[in-house]
């Protein structure tokens, strides 16, 4: 694949969780959040994105977000189950993007608040990013209002290389939660 070819990440923040007496890694996903998750599956497939890898908190809310929603994919990805997700900051989550292969041209991340939604707002930078499509407006303002929500998710492009990856380099094309 070529690095001028328009590359996706999809950033999706887990499910709703439970609080029972376990450390903060090992929570479970609370009702809500199982039935959370399958929806958002089922729209993430309704995008019609071909994942080519999915990285994935070790979290256990979020590895039971993402077998939930993977389900309702036609094609399921690589996973990657990647430590440094959990509890990163949004520069952290960039360093692992960039490693990357360039022959992977759409990527979902399944990680934690508030890094996912720091990313969000980071990547398209100010100005919704160079050839931000004509929803990135709308779904900005969704996400500014609503915050990034339990299994909600944020459809990210750009073009080049993932090493490339940096703020201000994407548009936000879209941004879906399970209240809308």
């Amino acid at each position: 694949m070529s690095v001028a070819e328009p590359r996706r990440i999809v950033l999706f923040r887990h499910a709703k969780a439970d609080w029972p007496q376990v450390t903060d890694h090992e929570r479970p996903l609370a009702e809500r959040g199982r039935l959370d998750a399958a929806t958002a599956g089922s729209r993430l497939a309704d995008t019609g994105i071909p994942f080519d890898l999915a990285l994935c908190s070790t979290a256990v809310r979020t590895r039971e977000t993402w077998k939930l929603a993977v389900h309702e994919l036609a094609h399921r990805p690589k996973t990657v189950y990647e430590e440094r997700l959990y509890e990163a900051s949004p520069g952290e989550l960039i360093a692992v993007l960039n490693e990357t292969p360039d022959d992977a041209r759409n990527v979902i991340l399944i990680g934690h608040n508030p890094s996912v939604q720091g990313l969000a707002e980071i990547l398209p930078g100010a100005g919704g990013g160079a050839g931000a499509g004509a929803g990135s407006g709308e779904a900005r303002e969704r996400l500014t209002r609503r915050g990034f929500a339990t299994a909600g998710f944020a459809v990210l492009s750009f073009t080049g290389s993932w090493k490339a990856l940096e703020p201000g380099v994407a548009a936000l094309d879209d941004y879906w939660a399970p209240s809308e």
